[in-house]
C-alpha cells in the first residue's frame, strides 16, 4: 500500500498535525478530500465555472497559507469551510452578486439534493433532475448570497447547524432561524414564479 493511500486512513486533524510536522504528502491528502466539496460548494454559490475555480484555488491558497495556524483540536471541516465562506462574502461585496441555496419540500424534508439524487436514474429522470436543478440554482441566485451560503452548507455541503454557528460565529439558535426563513424566502420566491 502506498504512503497516501494509508494516509487517507487518518483523520483531517491528525493530517493537518503531520503536515505541520512537515508531511506534504497530509496537506496533498487533505486538498484531494476537501477540492471537490469546496468546489461544489463555490460553484453553487455563484454559478459561474470558471469563476469558482478561481475562487476554488483562492482558497486553497489561503488553506495552505493559514495551515500551520490551524488549531489541530477543532474540527477541520470547520476551518476550511470558514475560509470558503469568507472568501466567498469578499467576492460578493466585490461584484455585488448572489449565491446558490436549497428548498424544503412539501413533506418537511428540507434536503433537495437528497429528493433530487436518485440510485439509477433513467434518461427520463435525468433530464427532469437537470431542469430542476437548473430551476432551483435560478432561484437560489435570486437569494442573498447570506442565505445562499446557509443554504449550501446547511443541505449541500451536510455541515451541522452547530459548525455553521461555528464557520458564522453566531449563535446556534440564530442559524436555526436564518435557516428557516431563508428556506421560507426561497419558496415564496418559487410560489411566485418570480
Amino acid at each position: 500500500m502506498q504512503y497516501i493511500q494509508i494516509m487517507e486512513l487518518f483523520t483531517d486533524e491528525q493530517l493537518a498535525r503531520q503536515y505541520a510536522d512537515g508531511s506534504d504528502q497530509a496537506l496533498e491528502v487533505l486538498i484531494q478530500r476537501y477540492l471537490p466539496l469546496v468546489y461544489g460548494f463555490v460553484m453553487r454559490a455563484i454559478g459561474d465555472a470558471p469563476q469558482a475555480e478561481d475562487l476554488t484555488q483562492e482558497i486553497f491558497l489561503k488553506v495552505w497559507r493559514g495551515i500551520k495556524k490551524y488549531d489541530p483540536d477543532k474540527s477541520f471541516k470547520t476551518w476550511i469551510f470558514t475560509i470558503a465562506r469568507r472568501t466567498l462574502i469578499d467576492y460578493f461585496r466585490k461584484k455585488k452578486i448572489a449565491t446558490v441555496s436549497v428548498v424544503e419540500s412539501d413533506d418537511g424534508n428540507s434536503d433537495i439534493f437528497e429528493t433530487i439524487a436518485s440510485d439509477e436514474p433513467t434518461a427520463l429522470e435525468r433530464l427532469e433532475k437537470q431542469e430542476l436543478e437548473k430551476e432551483l440554482e435560478e432561484y437560489l441566485l435570486k437569494l442573498s448570497p447570506e442565505d445562499r451560503m446557509l443554504l449550501l452548507l446547511y443541505h449541500g455541503e451536510r455541515i451541522t447547524f452547530a459548525e455553521i454557528a461555528a464557520i458564522n460565529q453566531e449563535p446556534l439558535d440564530t442559524v436555526k432561524s436564518r435557516h428557516r426563513r431563508a428556506l421560507i424566502k426561497l419558496r415564496k420566491l418559487m410560489q411566485n414564479g418570480q
